[in-house]
C-alpha cells in the first residue's frame, strides 16, 4: 500500500495539481491586492470619494463598554453587525479578474500544446523486415 501511495504522489497528475493549486493561491493574493489597492480606488475616485471596503448596512450599532463611577460595568461592549457589500463587491471584482487571467493562461497553454503535436515527426526509417531482406539480399550476391 505504501509502494501505491508512493507511486500516486511521484506521479505527474498529482505533482501538476499541486503546482496548479500553488500558483492559484499566488495568483488569488496578487488579484486581490491589484483590486484593493489600486483597481477600486479608482473607480471609487471617479465615484465621487468612495472607499468599497468601507461600504456596508449596518443591522445593529457598536455599543461600548459603560462603566459605573465604582468601575462596575454597567453594559458590556457589543460589536457592530453590519452587511459589508463593499468588500464582497470587491471580491467580485476580484473572481473577475481571475477568471481573466487563468483563461488567458489556459487559451496560452493550449496553443503551445497544440503547436507541439502540430510538430512533424522525423520519417520513419526502414522496418525491421525490409532491413533483414536487404541482408539477404547482399548476402546471396
Amino acid at each position: 500500500m505504501l509502494k501505491e501511495f508512493k507511486a500516486f504522489i511521484a506521479s505527474g497528475n498529482v505533482i501538476e495539481f499541486a503546482v496548479a493549486v500553488i500558483m492559484a493561491g499566488a495568483i488569488g493574493k496578487v488579484v486581490t491586492g491589484f483590486v484593493d489597492m489600486i483597481v477600486m480606488p479608482v473607480v471609487g475616485h471617479f465615484l465621487g470619494g468612495v472607499d468599497f471596503a468601507e461600504l456596508k448596512i449596518i443591522l445593529t450599532e457598536a455599543v461600548a463598554e459603560v462603566k459605573a463611577e465604582n468601575g462596575d460595568v454597567i453594559t458590556a461592549a457589543v460589536p457592530e453587525n453590519a452587511i459589508l457589500w463593499g468588500a464582497w463587491v470587491n471580491t467580485i471584482v476580484s473572481l473577475i479578474i481571475i477568471g481573466f487571467v487563468m483563461f488567458m493562461m489556459i487559451k496560452g497553454y493550449n496553443k503551445m500544446k497544440k503547436k507541439q503535436e502540430e510538430a512533424p515527426e522525423a520519417p520513419a526509417g526502414p522496418t525491421q523486415e525490409e532491413l533483414l531482406s536487404e541482408i539477404r539480399d547482399l548476402l546471396k550476391k
